[in-house]
């Protein structure tokens, strides 16, 4: 059991709440924990559902009156209800609908689109640092974040059933691709882009499929949580920026599992890439979390100048995986920050001490730079 840092309380006191994110990121298990008096309706369970899909309005008739906290799980399994939802909360402004799911694509399809503003949206992403051990960070980059996985005997299996009972459960019920075959064939060639620049041609012509059906199935893992396109940073004039978005998938061990990799070794090519895309995923967490509407971006120039990550205008992260940084590895940073005033640079590596230079390049240890970031000191 992980203590989760997500203020659900909180965020729920004041308006309904919707909590979206993926598969097994906890959010039946918090909202249990967090509403244990509350009526709980669990739209997996077979009995909830036909009796609520035959009958919606039975959820209002029993609840008439109610001042505190309803939970409905897995609402996307069952739009409609939210008609009923509505006329709830309209009838009632004290009552407070905390409702639970894995996409919000299905929501808007039912032309519903999340209450008109009578809710508000919390996302629960996978573990982040302050709720895991910080010494099982390499797990983490093997594994991934996902509680059930993290803690598995046997996590290279139960990321195959989760990849799995995905695409069975979430495209294939929801009829949210034409052909799951194609999906699947091109879920493998997008984890290949994992952390590089998108070309939809090229994905396409490797997935079999055309490049507008790559776009759309790309805004399908957005619009499911499965992975974020992160668009490049257009502050700099000198340098003129690329204007390609990178792809990043939502758990480091699913990426891992599609690129058929195993344990990450230290040292290995592959753990440079999966530890930048930790600290990116831990950010873009922190950001949601703190429910600050700060752009996360990275920076690419023409010339290949590079910065992994950067925060609103005013933090630029690179991150390193090796135990010794160079003057080379800061060049990125140097040269965005001749064009931008930022407030922060930083090099997340696995320097044993932090250190700065003349210039005000910090570098910071990856537990360091983790620490400090949830400790709200980065900005």
């Amino acid at each position: 059991m992980y203590q989760r840092i997500l203020p659900i309380r909180a965020a729920a006191r004041e308006r309904s709440l919707f909590l979206f994110g993926p598969r097994q990121t906890g959010k039946t298990t918090l909202l249990r924990l967090e509403f244990p008096q509350a009526p709980f309706y669990s739209l997996i369970e077979a009995d909830t559902f036909r009796e609520l899909s035959a009958r919606p309005e039975r959820i209002r008739q029993r609840l008439t009156g109610r001042e505190q906290h309803v939970v409905i799980d897995e609402i996307q399994k069952l739009p409609a209800l939210l008609n009923e939802v509505q006329a709830m909360l309209d009838r009632n402004p004290k009552l407070r609908v905390v409702m639970s799911g894995s996409s919000a694509r299905s929501l808007r399809r039912g032309g519903v689109n999340l209450l008109g503003g009578r809710a508000r949206v919390a996302h629960l992403f996978p573990l982040v640092s302050p709720e895991v051990d910080y010494a099982r960070l390499d797990e983490r980059l093997s594994y991934g974040s996902l509680p059930a996985i993290l803690d598995s005997s046997s996590p290279h299996e139960d990321l195959k059933a989760y990849v799995g009972t995905y695409l069975q459960e979430e495209i294939r019920a929801e009829g949210l691709v034409r052909s799951i075959e194609s999906f699947s064939s091109f879920l493998e060639v997008a984890a290949l882009s994992n952390g590089q620049l998108v070309n939809f041609t090229e994905v396409g012509s490797d997935a079999g499929v055309p490049p507008r059906t790559v776009r759309e199935h790309y805004r399908l893992l957005e619009d499911t949580l499965l992975g974020h396109l992160v668009p490049p940073f257009q502050g700099t004039r000198k340098r003129k920026p690329v204007a390609t978005a990178r792809f990043w998938l939502f758990d480091v061990g699913v990426a891992n599992h599609l690129l058929k990799r195993r344990r990450i070794e230290r040292g290995s090519p592959e753990y440079g890439n999966a530890l930048e895309h930790l600290i990116y995923l831990e950010c873009r967490a922190w950001l949601s979390y703190r429910r600050l509407d700060w752009p996360l971006a990275f920076w690419r120039s023409q010339s290949k100048l590079e910065v992994d990550l950067v925060i609103g205008d005013r933090v630029a992260i690179e991150v390193k995986a090796a135990e010794r940084i160079t003057e080379r590895a800061m060049k990125g940073l140097r040269a965005l920050s001749e064009e931008v005033p930022l407030e922060r640079k930083i090099v997340v590596s696995h320097e044993p001490h932090p250190w700065r230079t003349d210039d005000g390049i910090e570098v910071l240890p990856v537990e360091e730079f983790l620490r400090r970031l949830w400790r709200d000191e980065l900005l």
